[in-house]
């Protein structure tokens, strides 16, 4: 599967109910006024036949933490939807408020509202994160290993004491091998534990790769076709 550029939807609320959903392509949303989020939209989500879709949540690294919610553009996913490329699921991209790490309630909370409101598939939801993000990742995906249909941590690590409970999960994990901000043994500390249990995970390594080793990821055609093919089991 290939993504292909094109230029953002202009932004026009499409009604279902008595709610106004947004268009497609990607906006900003408020949960509460607790968590700030970019949601991105596929271009035929309100068109019928009105099916489910699957859904991915990035969550991003420490510099882009704070109430800016256009610091959250900077990499990963919400950057290639902001810049016009097109993907065949949701994606939702929240903002982590500065000094602090991913809350796994806070994001609990954050999944239940999107899934409620939107036509999600359950048993296609993926999370992804990078560098802090990829510590929120594994630490989400432990807590809440039944909610997923994959797992795709980015240069972060994990509490191999966790393992057991993501046995069941698909993994893929990538990491630069000269990164000096998260060494590569974090990954490969938790890909040895995963082995230990029989888990489904595979390790990727960027022999030239330091801290950046998303760009190469998210680029990549192979690493979504690889997640959609991912479902809840």
């Amino acid at each position: 599967m290939r993504w292909a550029a094109f230029p953002l939807a202009v932004v026009l609320g499409v009604t279902a109910g008595c709610r106004t959903l947004p268009p497609a392509g990607q906006t900003p949303q408020q949960l509460n006024h607790t968590m700030s989020y970019w949601l991105y939209l596929p271009d035929d989500y309100h068109r019928p036949p009105r099916q489910r879709w699957p859904l991915l949540l990035f969550l991003h690294g420490s510099g882009e933490c704070g109430t800016h919610l256009t610091a959250v553009l900077k990499h990963g996913p919400p950057q290639l939807a902001h810049e016009g490329r097109k993907f065949p699921f949701l994606i939702v991209s929240p903002q982590c408020p500065s000094n602090q790490g991913w809350s796994v309630p806070e994001l609990n909370r954050l999944l239940d509202h999107v899934m409620a409101r939107y036509r999600v598939d359950k048993d296609r939801v993926y999370l992804t994160g990078l560098s802090m993000g990829g510590y929120g990742a594994w630490a989400l995906a432990a807590a809440n290993p039944q909610r997923f249909a994959a797992l795709a941590p980015i240069c972060g690590g994990g509490d191999p004491a966790t393992a057991s409970r993501l046995r069941n999960l698909p993994i893929w994990v990538f990491h630069g091998a000269k990164d000096k901000a998260v060494p590569v043994q974090k990954s490969i500390e938790m890909v040895d534990a995963l082995k230990v249990v029989g888990a489904k995970v595979r390790l990727t390594f960027y022999p030239e790769a330091g801290h950046d080793s998303w760009t190469q990821t998210y680029n990549n055609p192979d690493f979504y076709d690889w997640l959609l093919r991912q479902r809840r089991k």
